[in-house]
């Protein structure tokens, strides 16, 4: 008897998945563990293995759809047997996504912190929209603002570099615009995107793209069904606001013995291939605060209140429909080279959208750091159950007051947000006290 396979939960947070790409087609014969399917969660891109032995009857849906949790994906039976209709609900395949899931939670609109992404945009268009809105896979290129960020699925931007073609000039069908595989391939039989064409918009002598002296829209209007993930991200930060009482510390530290410290050991070992950034050092800094005040360490589970006798450090990663926060485990008992090196590859598989669920679970702290972007200060909001999150300034130069002298130094500020249901002021004020010390006298980080 045939068996349909359905779209699984493969984050704590998914609702619905997006078909990326199909790795077997009908007809196929297929084994238990086999790969029929590349699916993107909210949180990643992950291959997806075949739960029966058969032959693939039929697929249900079409490469970049989106799929409800337990809806239909693919019939698996045997040979010449027929396939079972597609049950009720059930995505019909087309070549262009359905409208987003009504699971999908709708966009906040209450403003966020800098450290968030932008806020959500606005609600899918209604069907009576001009259907521009939803451009046909591989059709002329799209019209972008200057510096807009193109939304691609990995797998199409390693296939659109193979084969030469300009990211920004295909136009998307997956969802919010997302360029697909498909998109590629139609644009590749089209020839509209070879990579250093321009569209036909495009004439001799025109202002340059991001001209203070270009005139009309900043871009174009435009409405964007919500991504899984920032449908996520609003649902989870509202929470987090309505049910955790956030209070905030802040507190200024002397920035140069940490840049200091990180020069020396850099240019030290060079030729090792070590380079450490301010973040890896500041995750280590935090580990070692939480240990010093481990109340810190704690989550809200409403009876109770659970304390973890480790440090695992989690860090906001940006990506283009949010951010993700990769977790280093047991961040306490690991060196600033081996949180540099663990850091670095998280990173990438989080730009790359391949952390599996272990690698961005199971934080006990998180550390949101937009120095880099030249923020001096924020005020993150807590990624529940965490009891607190903090929030990492860049470093500035300004006069301060050192054995009675005013001199020129260099200072950073970091914040603390609170859960008030379990971290107090002073617990508060005394970790921002211990990173303080430790940030100020960083060859401890080393002992």
């Amino acid at each position: 008897m045939a068996q349909v396979i359905t779209m699984p939960k493969l984050s704590d947070t998914m609702t619905v998945g997006t078909l990326v790409k199909w790795l077997k087609k009908e007809g196929d014969a297929v084994k238990f563990g086999d790969l029929l399917a590349e699916i993107e969660t909210d949180k990643a891109t992950m291959e997806f293995e075949s739960f029966a032995d058969g032959t693939i009857l039929k697929l249900y849906a079409t490469a970049g759809s989106q799929v409800a949790i337990g809806d239909p994906l693919c019939a698996v039976g045997a040979p010449g047997e027929a396939a079972p209709a597609a049950p009720a609900g059930a995505p019909a395949p087309s070549s262009t996504p359905p409208a987003p899931s009504s699971q999908t939670p709708p966009p906040s609109t209450t403003a966020k912190p800098a450290e968030v992404a932008p806020a959500a945009p606005a609600p899918a268009a209604p069907a009576s929209a001009p259907s521009s809105s939803h451009p046909a896979p591989g059709s002329s290129a799209p019209v972008r603002a200057a510096g807009e960020r193109v939304k691609i699925s990995p797998l199409a931007k390693k296939l659109a570099a193979s084969k030469g073609l300009d990211p920004a000039l295909i136009k998307g069908s997956g969802p919010g615009g997302r360029i697909v595989r498909a998109d590629v391939v139609a644009a590749e039989t089209a020839g509209t995107a070879k990579a250093g064409s321009k569209p036909a918009s495009a004439s001799a002598g025109s202002v340059p793209a991001g001209s203070s002296f270009n005139k009309g829209p900043i871009q174009e209007e435009r409405a964007v069904p919500v991504s899984n993930m920032r449908g996520v991200i609003a649902k989870r930060l509202i929470e987090s606001k309505i049910t955790a009482p956030h209070f905030y510390l802040e507190i200024e530290v002397d920035a140069e013995p940490l840049a200091a410290l990180r020069t020396q050991l850099n240019t030290g070992l060079e030729k090792a291939g070590v380079k450490l950034s301010v973040n890896d050092l500041i995750l280590k800094a935090s580990a070692e605060a939480l240990r010093k005040v481990p109340e810190v360490n704690a989550a809200w589970e409403g009876t109770q209140i659970r304390y973890f006798g480790a440090a695992h450090v989690s860090f906001a990663v940006a990506l283009p429909d949010g951010l993700i926060t990769p977790v280093i485990r047991d961040t306490h008992e690991k060196s600033v080279f081996q949180i540099s090196t663990e850091a670095k590859a998280l990173g990438k598989l989080a730009k790359d959208k391949k952390l599996k669920p272990d690698q961005y679970t199971g934080g006990t702290f998180c550390v949101s750091n937009l120095g880099m972007m030249g923020i001096p200060k924020f005020y993150p909001i807590i990624n529940t159950p965490n009891a607190a999150i903090l929030g990492v300034g860049t470093s500035v130069q300004k006069p301060v007051v050192k054995n009675g002298q005013i001199v020129i130094g260099t200072s950073m500020t970091l914040t603390l947000s609170c859960d008030h249901r379990v971290v107090d002021g002073a617990v508060g004020a005394q970790f921002l006290g211990a990173l303080k010390q430790l940030i100020e006298s960083p060859a401890l980080l080393l002992v």
